[in-house]
């Protein structure tokens, strides 16, 4: 058992040795356990989110040659903390001729998935919720149902500009996730797996962005169109349809749309670290000085390559002009498709090729 084992099990076990005699029904103890690990995680998500708004906003005023966010507390720390706080005592308005509960439910529907493809991330060797052997193909199909709470919001909102938006939504996650699920096959077929921590432990000589780097390639380009980013954020276009499907919301659930965003942008780079990047392991390098980096935890490594993958996402945002439709549609299926097919063939006569040769 590793140390990060034994830290969440002795943590467990301090808290169900103080509930048990507390609240006395052991089914009540698990019930309330199981509460206090998901409000865990909604903390790291909403957490995360505070950090990743005044990060952008900073690199979005590095990029212009502005300062950024400067008055509210040290740096501007405070500043997204001071907009949570406005966004909650904001009125809550619901237009007339909206579908009253679809359109109520679509960003409690949208945050639902998120929240769910946080429980396979390997933050460290023994630090998962839930390690199971099809964790990739979890999480490509939670993620896909993201599509769903856009087209309800667009629908539902009785707005011709998010009807524009939600059906974009539609094309658009469609389009880039076939592309986005392919990237990943090449890397599946070296490992043989789809164990989340297999995949990680399969790079502790080399990491798969060498061995892969179409593929990499790939996944970036087409996770940007899934995140609804720049150069891909036609389905919130602001000098084309307001907001999208966002444009009726207001308040909390608003800010329901924009959590999801950067809790959605976390989740793809940290899919990127992990099948990628090496996930927990240390960059490849000379045994002395693995040695000597050894007292790193894994999950700080996890950390710093995710935040890595964040900062190149936002780069793209604040560096490239948004695509036409067709641009967008065209580049997807005949450039993406194409080439990720091209990278699963070569892969397939690349291990074929070293069976042969090593006599397999």
């Amino acid at each position: 058992m590793n140390t990060n084992q034994d830290i969440l099990l002795t943590i467990a076990a301090t808290l169900r040795s103080f509930l048990d005699p507390l609240l006395g029904n052991p089914d009540v103890v698990d019930v309330t356990m199981y509460g206090v690990a998901l409000a865990a995680i909604l903390g790291i998500i909403f957490g995360n989110a505070v950090i990743l708004v005044w990060a952008e906003r900073k690199v979005a005023g590095y990029m212009q040659s502005r300062p950024g966010p400067n008055r509210v507390g040290p740096i501007g720390l405070l500043q997204t903390v001071a907009d949570t706080i406005k966004l909650i005592t904001k009125e809550d308005i619901r237009p007339k001729g909206v579908d009253r509960w679809v359109w109520f439910l679509a960003p409690v529907v949208l945050f639902v998935p998120t929240l769910a493809a946080y429980a396979v991330f390997p933050f460290s060797e023994g630090l998962i919720a839930v390690d199971l052997n099809i964790g990739l193909f979890y999480f490509l199909a939670v993620a896909s149902t993201v599509t769903i709470p856009f087209l309800m919001a667009g629908w539902s909102s009785n707005n011709k500009y998010s009807l524009i938006g939600g059906m974009r939504s539609v094309a658009q996650m469609v389009s880039y996730e076939i592309p986005l699920v392919f990237s990943l096959i090449g890397v599946v077929m070296l490992v043989g797996s789809l164990k989340m921590s297999s995949i990680v432990e399969a790079q502790s000589g080399i990491w798969f962005i060498f061995l892969q780097p179409v593929a990499f390639l790939i996944y970036v380009i087409a996770a940007t169109a899934e995140t609804n980013r720049t150069p891909f954020d036609l389905v919130e276009g602001e000098s084309e349809i307001v907001a999208g499907p966002m444009t009726e919301y207001s308040g909390m659930k608003w800010s329901l749309f924009f959590l999801a965003e950067y809790a959605n942008l976390f989740a793809v780079s940290a899919i990127a670290t992990t099948v990628f990047l090496g996930g927990w392991q240390p960059p490849p390098m000379p045994a002395v000085m693995r040695d000597a980096v050894a007292f790193i935890p894994g999950w700080i490594w996890f950390a710093a390559k995710t935040y890595f993958m964040i900062f190149l996402f936002m780069w793209f945002r604040w560096t490239f002009p948004r695509f036409r439709v067709d641009q967008l549609m065209s580049f997807g299926w005949k450039v993406l498709l194409p080439l990720a097919l091209a990278n699963i063939l070569v892969t397939g006569v690349g291990i074929y090729a070293y069976r042969i040769a090593i006599g397999g």
